[in-house]
């Protein structure tokens, strides 16, 4: 009767254990034979950023005319005076003009404040110096 209760204490989990691995191997294979669709999952690619027109629309100035800090924020780099920036309209926000061009090709937002860009907006120039 012991032994009994010894083997039943030994088995039962042994035979719990062996019905969940066979049970992970089947789902394992019925996920490898029957792919799901991968367009499904992935998140489609939008660029949603701003053309190189609408880039040429914002203002640009020389280092030594910003009025705000100096620091670009997508760089982390002063900006030099001789060097051109881009003050982003409305916020005020200044970048080097390299930093400010290929951050706005793929986010039409400033990168410090968040503030979307209209390039509709009249604060928009049209004659840059840079």
């Amino acid at each position: 009767m012991l032994l009994d209760a010894i083997l039943m204490a030994l088995f039962l989990p042994c035979l719990g254990m062996a019905s969940i691995f066979i049970i992970y191997m089947c789902l394992l294979w019925y996920a490898t034979t029957h792919p799901t669709s991968s367009a499904a999952i992935l998140k489609p690619v939008i660029n949603t950023g701003l053309s190189p027109s609408e880039l040429q629309k914002i203002p640009c100035i020389f280092g030594k005319e910003l009025v705000a800090g100096p620091e670009c924020a997508v760089c982390l780099d002063d900006i030099g005076e001789e060097e051109s920036a881009r003050v982003i309209p409305g916020c005020n926000h200044s970048f080097h003009k390299e930093c400010a061009d290929k951050w706005l090709s793929k986010h039409p937002i400033c990168p410090v404040c968040r503030a979307k860009l209209n390039h509709h907006d009249p604060n928009f120039s049209s004659q840059n110096p840079c």
